[in-house]
């Protein structure tokens, strides 16, 4: 499989795509005021313990505490296990605890912290929503070869590396370079094949950063950033850019000496992969990836057998429909084929989509129902393989009796929609606007309101001018007709600042606005 990293970066704004097979399948951007938390570490101030939950929050500085569990604070003595390759950097791995082993049992979090304490923190997810960041006492350091968790006596290695003789080899190396009571290691999957002192020089360092991170710590006062984690392009190089790659193109010519300087150091045999772009055509229009960011705010996405998949996020969980379109099979006479090629299809096309958009949390796709029990395991069959792909930590349950599979994704970031959107002034992020003829019965019901408190003479009525012009065509008689039952003096205008459904009540020569005293609700 083909596989490219372009990055196109501004003083204003960095953004980095992810190729497949020169399809865009992950999508990451970093902007000057928009702090990426993840990895980073904090003296953090405990502002509350809350035994019913389990649970502290931690002032970090932020403008939200954190949270924490008690289950990354309790340090993670396991050891000689596999774990996952914690490619995105520090944080997304590091709370093995939180993740693997939530119905375990923990000393209570009363007994172990409480209200005023100073504790060294690390961010692992970012504020989503109305939610602070997540956080971890579980620190983690990722190097390019290794990631080093000084509070733990943890030997790990990648999955991703399956050669059961390079995990044992792997595994002993990291003994060997760790001293007694060092902390623990993982191996990532670029560390595959590699030799003693390229491990010891990364061990070495990333055991001296944190000896400094440490002494930062201690004559420092709560809350306060004690490490900040490499930002985008930084952390997308030492994670990402290996020998499994076949090209990193950059368009900024300063991102690119950073970048050759960095590999130089590390991995001087990928030099002759980085290309700076000179093109007088703009880096992501060359590959279309202007148009792919474009479609990944669409409900709708085709896929190529003519059926589609509608993305519904929700508060809750994101819904996935898969249907057939206008794809029937060759000569319908084979519906059932027909319906396991558009949901091997939809597989395919869930899976990138997710990975796209960083939709995190709780997914239900509800795939086209097939009868033959070997079809629906072929389809949750590719829906894993696809999965498999995803950096983030993902996990695809059986499908159901009503052919709908339930999927778990982490959750480390919001969401791209969440980014690089904001919730519609109109409709308060509801999709759906009240039609004109519903805007003119609740401005009556509203009018009829005013009248019975018996305090106005005289109303003007503000509409969107879509309103407006559905009275003059459709109810040409509603002034008069309001007019003869509320005894108001009434008189319709429009406005094109107001929302398509909102309106205004003024009351008097002086048009005081008395719209909140007889109007239930406004929309927004």
């Amino acid at each position: 499989m083909k596989r490219e990293i372009l990055i196109s970066a501004t003083p204003q704004e960095s953004w980095v795509a992810l190729l497949e097979d020169d399809r865009l399948v992950e999508l990451m951007l970093d902007r000057p005021d928009t702090d990426r938390l993840v990895g980073d570490i904090y003296l953090g101030k405990v502002e509350a313990v809350l035994p019913g939950i389990q649970a502290a929050f931690v002032d970090i500085g932020t403008d939200k505490a954190g949270f924490l569990h008690v289950s990354d604070l309790v340090s993670d003595e396991d050891s000689d296990e596999d774990d996952d390759d914690s490619d995105d950097g520090g944080g997304r791995g590091s709370s093995r605890n939180g993740g693997r082993n939530r119905g375990g049992k923990f000393p209570p979090i009363q007994t172990q912290i409480k209200k005023g304490d100073s504790v060294l923190v690390q961010v692992t997810k970012e504020p989503i929503g109305t939610k602070g960041p997540r956080l971890t006492a579980q620190v983690s350091l990722p190097g390019r070869f290794l990631v080093y968790m000084p509070f733990s006596t943890h030997i790990g290695v990648s999955r991703k590396i399956d050669q059961r003789d390079e995990r044992s080899r792997l595994r002993q190396l990291a003994r060997e370079i760790r001293p007694e009571g060092a902390g623990g290691l993982i191996i990532r999957t670029v560390g595959e094949e590699l030799n003693r002192d390229r491990f010891a020089g990364e061990f070495n360092r990333l055991r001296s950063l944190w000896q400094k991170i440490e002494r930062r710590a201690e004559s420092s006062k709560a809350p306060t950033l004690v490490h900040g984690e490499a930002k985008l392009i930084s952390g997308v190089i030492r994670d990402l850019f290996s020998d499994k790659l076949d090209a990193l193109i950059v368009d900024s010519k300063q991102a690119h000496n950073e970048i050759v300087q960095y590999v130089k150091s590390v991995d001087p045999e990928l030099m002759d992969r980085i290309q700076l772009y000179h093109d007088s055509v703009p880096l992501f229009d060359r590959y279309d990836i202007e148009e792919e960011i474009g479609e990944a705010f669409e409900r709708k996405v085709m896929l190529p057998s003519g059926g589609y998949i509608i993305v519904e996020p929700t508060e809750a969980l994101v819904s996935i429909d898969v249907n057939t379109g206008r794809f029937t099979g060759k000569g319908k006479r084979d519906p059932e084929e027909t319906i396991l090629r558009t949901n091997m299809d939809a597989a395919k096309e869930v899976a990138r989509q997710l990975r796209l958009r960083d939709i995190g949390g709780i997914i239900v796709v509800d795939f086209i129902d097939m009868e033959s029990q070997g079809n629906r395991d072929r389809v949750l069959q590719e829906v894993r393989t696809q999965l498999g792909r995803d950096r983030a930590r993902t996990k695809a349950f059986a499908v159901s009796d009503l052919g709908l599979v339930e999927m778990t994704r982490q959750r480390v970031r919001p969401s791209l929609f969440q980014t690089l959107t904001r919730v519609c002034d109109h409709c308060s992020g509801a999709g759906r606007v009240f039609t004109p003829p519903t805007v003119i019965r609740r401005v009556e019901r509203s009018l009829k309101r005013a009248a019975a408190s018996g305090k106005e003479r005289s109303i003007t009525i503000r509409v969107h001018p879509e309103v407006a012009l559905h009275v003059l065509e459709e109810e040409p008689d509603f002034v008069k007709r309001l007019k003869g039952r509320t005894r108001l003096e009434l008189d319709l205008k429009d406005d094109p600042l107001l929302a398509e459904d909102e309106f205004r009540l003024l009351s008097g020569p002086a048009e005081e606005d008395v719209t909140s005293k007889y109007v239930t609700r406004q929309p927004g």
